[in-house]
């Protein structure tokens, strides 16, 4: 639309394109308001839409994911959670355990990230294992928990969804649901949370190349969800000796191209070493990532899962501390209340 195009004109494109039986998505920006038309290509190539009043130039995005497309949304999405804010100039700081393991472990934990400064606290109630024999995570006892550290620290919860039918439980407790990368192409699951209107924080799957995760993106956002972020947490190549997997630090720039939402990195499974944690972190917030999700444990020794990559909480605040100085390099700030 025109940079003075009203609200009139705007609801009356709108309006033609739902009454030819196609879909519209506004994305107001910061120079122009940009309405997205979706529907058979021949059927819009039949509208006269560079003839309705407000309309200054009509483009097709080639994209196969449209809503995700900086084509659509040039401006940066921000995602908020209870006044956390992760996205354009907004630095997002994602801590807390693997897995919620007992109370203590887990308000110890948030106790600490709170202290330290922290946008989000992160932590599993249902874990994806390997294994069928490894701990599968304490679920609904496990978000009872995480309820109990937000109404304690204030901080916002990240948790995984990973079966359609715990959504509801999910809901009740979780202030950004992440998808894991086991389930990045679990469509129906990305359809439900599209529909829940809760953000989500989408990993990155093992094997995915980019256009697979914005596409992933992409069934969550055309359920009417704006609000999700994209996580690169490692792939695998074939270097095995000496990490889990390989962090792929060029997708953050290459992302931050391709798509308007945040960009998070996860060191923490990319490393599997708690020692590979800082660098990679460094590296993620000088290339412009919009955030950080990172696993803290009060005793990692003794962690019943990922031990070897936790950070130890009492040292957690001079870490944060040192990648907050390498975001601000690229101009970003850390939101936290």
């Amino acid at each position: 639309m025109g940079a003075n195009a009203s609200a009139e004109q705007v609801d009356d494109v709108v309006a033609r394109l739902e009454e030819a039986g196609c879909g519209a998505v506004v994305t107001p920006g910061r120079e122009a308001t940009v309405i997205g038309a979706i529907g058979e290509r021949e059927l819009l190539a039949a509208l006269p839409l560079e003839g309705y009043a407000g309309v200054e130039q009509v483009l097709p995005i080639l994209k196969p994911y449209k809503l995700v497309s900086r084509e659509l949304s040039p401006d940066p999405t921000v995602i908020e959670a209870r006044g956390r804010r992760i996205g354009d100039g907004y630095f997002g700081f994602i801590a807390g355990p693997c897995s919620v393991e007992t109370r203590e472990q887990t308000l110890e934990t948030a106790r600490a990230v709170a202290a330290a400064g922290v946008t989000m606290l992160r932590g599993g109630a249902f874990k994806p294992r390997t294994s069928p024999y490894a701990f599968q995570g304490l679920g609904e006892e496990a978000l009872e928990i995480l309820k109990e550290a937000r109404e304690e620290t204030g901080l916002p919860i990240v948790t995984e969804l990973m079966d359609i039918r715990d959504l509801d439980a999910v809901l009740e407790v979780a202030d950004v649901i992440q998808i894991g990368a086991r389930n990045m192409q679990n469509y129906p699951l990305l359809a439900e949370i599209g529909r829940a209107g809760r953000p989500a924080l989408l990993k990155r799957g093992l094997s995915a190349p980019l256009d697979e995760l914005l596409m992933a993106a992409e069934y969550i956002l055309k359920e009417g969800n704006p609000s999700v972020m994209v996580c690169e947490r490692g792939i695998r190549t074939f270097e095995t000796d000496h990490r889990r997997v390989t962090l792929d630090l060029m997708a953050v720039p290459i992302l931050k191209e391709l798509t308007h939402l945040p960009v998070i990195v996860d060191p923490s499974h990319a490393a599997g070493r708690r020692e590979l944690v800082l660098p990679l972190s460094l590296a993620a917030a000088a290339a412009g990532a919009d955030g950080i999700i990172v696993e803290t444990h009060p005793n990692p020794d003794e962690a019943v899962c990922d031990g070897p990559q936790a950070l130890r909480a009492d040292g957690f605040a001079d870490y944060l501390a040192l990648v907050e100085r390498a975001a601000a390099l690229g101009g970003k700030a850390l939101s936290a209340v």
